[in-house]
């Protein structure tokens, strides 16, 4: 598995974690981002179980595990938190923020440890230390519930299923020819995405942010420009088509 720095700050960094070339062949490749700040780490999206050994090995190559005290799950899908049984025994003492939604069907995962913490429909944000993170509605996007995260000192969005791309194992976890990306993209938006009122609240929610690096849960990350080329693609794109 690769494990990368995007940005680093005086008070924090993110770092990325993805393309294992030793995932099974038909489950689908994840990207999991962490925030380290000097006492503490929040992992977002921690992956399915499959992934639990490879993502344990990588995260205390950069942290001590005792530093990890916060995870995040945008929705409740079984690629981004199926995992959480194993990090329940690992991770005792953690927080697990999460749509309050889908906390009775996430707990099937695993849960007799770490501390549930809802968030709302409007929202919210969690610290640490002098970080504070913020979480962003995208309900329907494609979860009933779900959420991404903000952070507006680095101008980092991590984005969840949207800007999502199927790639291959060996690709570069960066844009750099969008309109190449584009057709990668194109089926996933239009079949996994069920509301073209939802995107467009969506992307009138975050035009209002300051974002130089789109970090979505499944292919590769956008900077500087593209994220507008990015949202100017997701707006004129129709949603919610099947077949």
């Amino acid at each position: 598995m690769k494990s990368e720095l995007i940005i680093e700050t005086p008070t924090h960094k993110w770092l990325y974690f993805g393309r294992d070339p030793e995932k099974p062949d038909k489950i689908i490749d994840t990207n999991q981002y962490m925030v380290v700040s000097s006492h503490h780490a929040l992992l977002m999206d921690p992956g399915g179980i499959e992934l639990f050994a490879a993502m344990l090995a990588n995260i205390v190559k950069h942290i001590p595990l005792s530093q990890l005290t916060h995870l995040f799950a945008s929705h409740q899908d079984p690629d981004i938190i199926s995992s959480l049984g194993l990090w329940d025994q690992t991770l005792p003492k953690a927080k697990l923020y999460s749509p309050w939604l889908w906390e009775g069907f996430i707990r099937h995962f695993g849960m007799n440890n770490i501390s549930y913490e809802p968030i709302a429909d409007n929202g919210g944000s969690v610290s640490l230390d002098q970080v504070e993170l913020q979480f962003i509605p995208a309900h329907y996007l494609h979860a009933s519930g779900n959420f991404h995260v903000y952070d507006p000192v680095t101008k980092v969005l991590m984005s969840g299923d949207i800007g999502a791309a199927l790639e291959d194992p060996q690709a570069d976890i960066y844009v750099d020819d969008f309109e190449q990306h584009c057709a990668k993209m194109a089926y996933f938006h239009q079949r996994w995405m069920p509301s073209n009122r939802a995107k467009n609240d969506w992307i009138k929610r975050v035009r209002k942010l300051d974002i130089q690096y789109l970090c979505p849960q499944h292919g590769r990350i956008f900077r500087g420009p593209q994220v507008k080329q990015f949202l100017d693609w997701f707006e004129s794109l129709n949603v919610g088509v099947g077949v």
